[in-house]
């Protein structure tokens, strides 16, 4: 009973985080745009007509994009899930589009693990999760790579200054946490209802050559969908160049991937991430908020909207069916 109770206030605790992160982003952009003397709600609106961002030349292009961020994405699970059961690039479309339309009202998109599995006999699933586990790590890790190099591009061409004494509080965490991590007994702890030791025996019995391939495949898709965010900007008119561009990118998507989040409020923490950002060049906050918008359209609602058919349609009695 004890252990329940404790369960409940922890998912509490955690709700009321993330609910406060998402007043706390959306108070920010409001204040930001709607607030300011020399904008409007309507100077806003006004940003995407005037840009002629609605010309069928734009939206083709923006959807070459989209196409190619879910092509590869779908790729890379075809890739991981044929580990363990063959599957065709339609049936692996299905369930990475499905599987999207579920995590949306989920913590950092901890529905698609389930929603995946669902499409693999029970036998299997436990192996499908540590899969995607696998492959949602491989995106993470490009991530924070590229991340890293647009902080410390910013850091050192901006002259940030830091507060020293957060720095080595931050820093003595992180090595409590490795040695903690290290000594613990790793069948204890649980993440996403499967033990890190679980995770960990999963990942070491893949072949180098397929996390090769995987890493590949994160690399392109995130260079994919970062450039249809530089696109966005020359649409925009943005007065910025090419590389302090990507660098403001980098760093916006790794600082928005640590940030706990509901994925159907993704576009508040990167909008307030973005604005804070892309300060550091002057540009205009609402052209930004735009920008993070359309992306947020092109690469989650319009998926998820195709996504959502296969979720309305889903039979588990016939997949497994088809399967034996």
């Amino acid at each position: 009973m004890n252990h329940s109770n404790s369960y409940k206030s922890k998912q509490f605790f955690a709700l009321v985080v993330k609910l406060f992160i998402v007043i706390g982003c959306g108070y920010f952009i409001y204040d930001k745009i709607f607030t300011n003397q020399q904008q409007s709600v309507f100077y806003f609106l006004s940003i995407l007509t005037k840009t002629n961002i609605f010309s069928l030349k734009n939206i083709l292009f923006l959807l070459i994009f989209t196409i190619f961020n879910w092509f590869l994405e779908i790729s890379k699970w075809k890739l991981l899930a044929n580990q363990v059961q063959k599957n065709s690039f339609s049936e692996t479309a299905i369930q990475s589009l499905a599987s999207l339309t579920a995590s949306l009202i989920t913590p950092n998109r901890i529905g698609e693990y389930g929603a995946k599995a669902l499409y693999f006999k029970k036998a299997l699933r436990k192996k499908i999760v540590a899969l995607n586990f696998v492959g949602n790590i491989s995106q993470l890790v490009v991530t924070i790579i590229f991340g890293l190099i647009g902080c410390l591009y910013l850091f050192f061409n901006f002259k940030i200054e830091l507060d020293f004494t957060n720095v080595i509080f931050i820093v003595i965490f992180l090595v409590l946490f490795f040695i903690v991590f290290r000594f613990i007994d790793k069948k204890d702890f649980i993440f996403k209802g499967y033990s890190i030791q679980y995770f960990k025996d999963k990942m070491t019995g893949f072949s180098k050559k397929l996390l090769q391939k995987v890493m590949l495949l994160s690399v392109f898709r995130y260079l994919i969908f970062s450039h249809q965010f530089y696109f966005l900007l020359v649409i925009f008119n943005v007065d910025i160049l090419y590389l302090d561009a990507m660098m403001c990118v980098f760093s916006m998507y790794v600082i928005a991937s640590i940030i706990p989040m509901l994925s159907l409020f993704d576009i508040l923490v990167k909008g307030s991430v973005a604005i804070i950002v892309f300060s550091f060049y002057q540009v205009n906050e609402a052209s930004v908020l735009a920008i993070v918008l359309l992306m947020w359209i092109f690469n989650f609602v319009l998926p998820s909207i195709v996504g959502s058919y296969f979720v309305l349609t889903f039979s588990t009695d016939k997949l497994i069916q088809q399967k034996e």
